[in-house]
C-alpha cells in the first residue's frame, strides 16, 4: 500500500509558491538549482543554487504585504543563525568547498525583490 503525504496546510502550499515564483525569478537570471529544502538538524535552506563557480543559499520569504516590515524584515538574526548552521552541514560534502553566498528572496504580494548577499557568514 504506498504511504499517503499528510495534509499540507494553506501555509506550506503559499511557501511553495513562494518557493516555485523565487526559483523561476532566479533561473531567469542564470542561475541553476542545486538542491531544493535541505532539512537537517540544525535548519532548512529553501534553495541551494550554483550563479556560477558560486553555491548560493537562498532564504524564501513571503508574505501578503508589507504592512508589518515586509518579507526581508521576517529574516530575523535567529533564523539567519540556522541558516549559516544548516549551511556548514551542507559544504561538509565538498572537500574543498566552493565560493558561497547567503542570498533572500523577499515577496510582498506579487513583487520580488532578490537580495544578493543579504546574510553575512
Amino acid at each position: 500500500m504506498p504511504q499517503q503525504s499528510a495534509p499540507r496546510t494553506s501555509r506550506q502550499i503559499s511557501g511553495a509558491a513562494g518557493e516555485d515564483a523565487a526559483l523561476d525569478h532566479l533561473r531567469r537570471h542564470g542561475l541553476t538549482l542545486v538542491e531544493r529544502n535541505f532539512r537537517c538538524k540544525g535548519g532548512e535552506i529553501d534553495l541551494v543554487m550554483r550563479d556560477g563557480a558560486a553555491l548560493v543559499f537562498v532564504e524564501v520569504r513571503r508574505r501578503a504585504d508589507d504592512r508589518h516590515g515586509g518579507a526581508a524584515a521576517s529574516v530575523t538574526p535567529a533564523k539567519q543563525a540556522r541558516l549559516l548552521l544548516a549551511a556548514q552541514l551542507y559544504l561538509q560534502r565538498y572537500r574543498v568547498p566552493p565560493a558561497c553566498r547567503f542570498d533572500v528572496v523577499a515577496i510582498d504580494g506579487d513583487r520580488i525583490n532578490w537580495l544578493k548577499n543579504a546574510i553575512e557568514s
